[in-house]
């Protein structure tokens, strides 16, 4: 499963705000909803929080290991 805790912490630490990114940056509610769930995002949209929050992938997101994850 993927997680964002990482995200959250990444944010904390940044010039930004969850209104900053969707009223500056134009990032939807529903992709902040997403984050806060942990709910899939499209590698654009990872891409796009990287280049705003000047961070890597791995102060996004990261896997975790669970039995929810969907069989193979």
């Amino acid at each position: 499963m993927i997680e964002y805790s990482a995200f959250w912490n990444t944010l904390k630490n940044s010039s930004e705000s969850t209104y900053t990114l969707i009223t500056r940056h134009r990032i939807s509610s529903s992709t902040i909803d997403k984050l806060r769930k942990n709910k899939p995002l499209n590698t654009t949209t990872i891409n796009d929080l990287c280049r705003i929050l000047d961070c890597r992938v791995e102060d996004i997101m990261v896997y975790v290991k669970s039995d929810e994850d969907q069989l193979l």
